[in-house]
């Protein structure tokens, strides 16, 4: 039997039947994550929205339309924060049709890892700091919303996956180790526990030097092994 040839139809002949819905906007928002005095925090800008005049929002940009989304991402993080080469995984999208005042824009969400200690902000305009998540209020947009799934995204991964060691400098003590798994968990752990359950995962290189300048009994500082580094930016969703 003789197949019917499909009637196939150019690119723009496709616009023009579609016109509306070439016309959404795509934007990333970034959740960038750090850790400092035994608090998770999270980096928030002033909106410079007069619809949510007042309030904090998470850093973001809309896509530009020669960029792809990894890019757009990064780009957002140097440009706000002065800040790159930093963990970065892609987390989800959120597409509620009133989410944004100015039109339809969907967003992808990113959540990023930085030791604050060592990555220190250069840009300050309109109030950019870090805030505690746990004391994060009513922000602009949807972005309570996008935070709290990033941070579920987060405490998902701290038991399988060495991402978390983004949070801390090279050289770290099992103590700062448990202080920053409970500041994510939101739970206090059992320290031997934990310590079997570090050992079990055997990720930690005993690099025979102490804490100095503590005021309790100086730990054994670790590292991380080279093979459980993460690249720096993942897609896995």
């Amino acid at each position: 039997m003789r197949e019917k040839k499909i009637r196939l139809k150019t690119a723009e002949i496709e616009k023009q039947s579609h016109l509306d819905y070439f016309k959404i906007a795509i934007s990333v928002d970034c959740v960038i994550f750090g850790y400092v005095e035994k608090e998770l925090k999270v980096l928030l800008i002033k909106s410079d929205m007069k619809e949510f005049e007042g309030k904090y929002s998470l850093l973001g940009d809309l896509v530009k339309l020669d960029e792809d989304l990894e890019s757009a991402s990064k780009r957002v993080l140097k440009e706000r924060t002065g800040m790159d080469d930093v963990y970065m995984e892609q987390v989800q999208s959120f597409g509620s049709v009133d989410r944004h005042p100015s039109g339809r824009v969907i967003t992808i969400a990113y959540y990023s890892l930085i030791d604050i200690k060592h990555h220190k902000l250069k840009l300050s305009h309109n109030e950019l700091d870090w805030h505690p998540v746990r004391k994060v209020k009513k922000m602009a947009f949807d972005h309570n919303l996008i935070l709290d799934a990033c941070l579920r995204r987060l405490q998902q991964k701290v038991i399988e996956h060495p991402v978390i060691y983004n949070l801390l400098p090279e050289k770290f003590s099992l103590r700062e180790l448990q202080k920053l798994y409970e500041a994510i968990l939101g739970v206090q752990l059992d320290r031997r526990n934990f310590r079997k359950k570090i050992s079990i995962n055997d990720s930690l290189i005993d690099i025979n030097e102490k804490e100095v300048d503590v005021s309790h009994r100086p730990g054994k500082l670790y590292k991380l092994k080279p093979e459980f580094k993460k690249k720096k930016t993942s897609k896995h969703n």
